[in-house]
């Protein structure tokens, strides 16, 4: 088996989760809140990547990152090297390849989230920042994982755009689905047969867990609070808010 492209893989995929999820979390929950007009254009943007053609986003993206676009030309001033077939190219590609795996759970999550006891959070004297971290944040959890896990699956078993800005430079660019086609142009159908088994359960167990979270997001179960301090104009939610919660992020 060729681990060699796995660990490249496997790399790239840890490299481009944690970093598309910091990226998709605030454009998601804005797309959830925000009534701004124009959003549709923005939320359709974020989505093209999911429709285009894989080789259309990769030549799309070598276009704006080799060395002779504004973009390549100040990469490789800064840093010595360019950045299509580059490590580094491969995961600002992935990061856009994946970017909508990443925007839709975390925001049908934050749209789930009930309003009202975000209200009573702002009321009991958490600021904005305090309410998304200690009250929306956790209710959205189920959202943000199966985020996770989609990011981690589609990053694995990306080709298209692996091959059109990493090529195939073995230790460096060449994964595993690039990896596979070789072998199997070359007849090598034990080893490309290895290496789909390889991603099939990695995908496979990514789907089983995306399943136990919800796609879509579970929200947290929240607890009833008896009777607390309302605000001028605030209605409890059917769901409630933990009042004892709210109070100790204070």
């Amino acid at each position: 088996m060729d681990f060699v492209a796995l660990s490249v893989t496997g790399k790239l995929a840890l490299a481009v989760t944690p970093a598309l999820l910091a990226l998709c979390m605030p454009l998601a929950y804005w797309l959830a809140v925000s009534d701004t007009p124009g959003k549709r254009y923005i939320e359709a943007a974020c989505n093209l990547p999911m429709v285009l053609p894989p080789t259309v986003l990769g030549f799309g993206l070598l276009m704006v990152m080799n060395p002779g676009s504004p973009l390549g030309a100040a990469f490789e001033s800064l840093f010595g090297f360019p950045l299509p077939f580059s490590f580094t190219g491969l995961v600002l590609g992935s990061l856009v390849y994946s970017l909508p795996f990443g925007v839709l759970p975390m925001r049908a999550a934050f749209e789930k989230v009930d309003p009202g006891i975000v209200e009573a959070a702002r009321c009991s004297g958490m600021s904005h920042g305090q309410a998304f971290l200690h009250v929306i944040l956790p209710n959205a959890r189920g959202g943000i994982t199966a985020s996770a896990a989609l990011i981690f699956a589609h990053t694995v078993g990306e080709f298209g755009v692996a091959l059109m800005l990493g090529g195939s430079i073995p230790g460096r660019t060449k994964v595993a689905s690039i990896a596979i086609f070789e072998h199997t142009e070359s007849l090598e159908y034990g080893q490309a047969g290895l290496l789909s088994l390889a991603l099939m359960i990695v995908s496979y167990a990514a789907l089983l867990f995306i399943g136990r979270q919800g796609v879509m997001g579970r929200t947290a179960p929240v607890a009833r609070a008896p009777r607390a301090r309302q605000c001028p104009g605030f209605k409890p939610s059917k769901r409630g808010f933990h009042a004892d919660h709210i109070h100790a992020v204070r």
